[in-house]
């Protein structure tokens, strides 16, 4: 079996249409047909959480500010009147846990993805004034709060799975790299992944990044695997032709590490099915 969980309908750029555009279902049509062509046999979107008015009782942060603009009811009534999967990417917000949880709750989501892209007022993924790779912290900084970050948005206990687990590694060499060993930074995200039972996404979306792997990578998804991690697998596309993008190289990489099950989801509870 093959799914497709973290995707969204509306695309990147600032000036993409509100809901009006993204929310039909039309454009839902065509992701099914592109996962129909994929062979990708359940199909879930994941829409950000910035995206929605709501967020902004999370963080009140200027990009969310810019973003702000739909309502998360309607999101969610528009899903359900689909065959999709009803998915939302929450970042996870360090003290706002109990209005994130309330959050989830209320919009009766098939699973919850908890994503880290925030060190602070800065983003691991942005360039421009958010780009925390300007902020003067050095690649050991970063690193070890993001993975400590990763490490607790797991223990939250809000989330079915963990967004693109390493994607402070985005760009590459194109931003310094720590100095010490990367697994030194995975070990205690690792640690707090496989005491919470949370799965581990693996994301295509890195291929078409400049850093040019899958999240996570290998070093990363082996000790996800040796733990015990449960595995979800998504593309994160922002357009039809990304669904499934890169499957054939991320199914090969997950059976290296011995991952024969992928998780899926319906109702916030997870089932395994076999890895296709």
């Amino acid at each position: 079996m093959l799914t497709d969980y973290h995707w969204h309908l509306r695309p990147d750029e600032d000036e993409a249409p509100g809901a009006e555009g993204a929310f039909t279902h039309e454009n839902a049509e065509r992701y099914l047909r592109a996962a129909r062509d994929a062979a990708i046999a359940e199909l879930g979107c994941a829409e950000h959480v910035y995206r929605f008015r709501e967020a902004l009782e999370l963080w009140d942060h200027p990009f969310w500010r810019e973003q702000a603009r739909d309502d998360l009811g309607a999101y969610c009534e528009f899903v359900r009147g689909t065959p999709l999967r009803l998915g939302l990417e929450v970042d996870f917000v360090p003290g706002a846990e109990d209005r994130t949880a309330s959050l989830i709750e209320a919009a009766g989501l098939d699973y919850a993805i908890g994503s880290v892209h925030f060190i602070g007022e800065r983003a691991v993924d942005m360039e421009g004034p958010y780009d925390v790779w300007e902020s003067g912290a050095g690649a050991d900084a970063i690193w070890r709060r993001y993975f400590e970050l990763v490490a607790e948005a797991a223990r939250s206990g809000l989330f079915d799975v963990l967004a693109h687990p390493d994607l402070v590694k985005k760009w590459g060499a194109a931003r310094p790299a720590p100095e010490r060993d990367p697994r030194f930074y995975f070990e205690p995200a690792v640690e707090a992944i496989a005491e919470a039972g949370v799965a581990v996404e693996v994301s295509t979306a890195g291929l078409r990044k400049p850093v040019g792997e899958l999240y996570p990578g290998p070093a990363l998804g082996r000790m996800c695997a040796e733990a015990g991690v449960a595995f979800a697998l998504s593309s994160d596309a922002h357009a039809p032709e990304e669904i499934g993008f890169g499957y054939a190289e991320a199914v090969e990489r997950m059976r290296e590490w011995g991952v024969e099950e992928i998780a899926t989801f319906e109702g916030r509870r997870r089932r395994m099915e076999p890895l296709g």
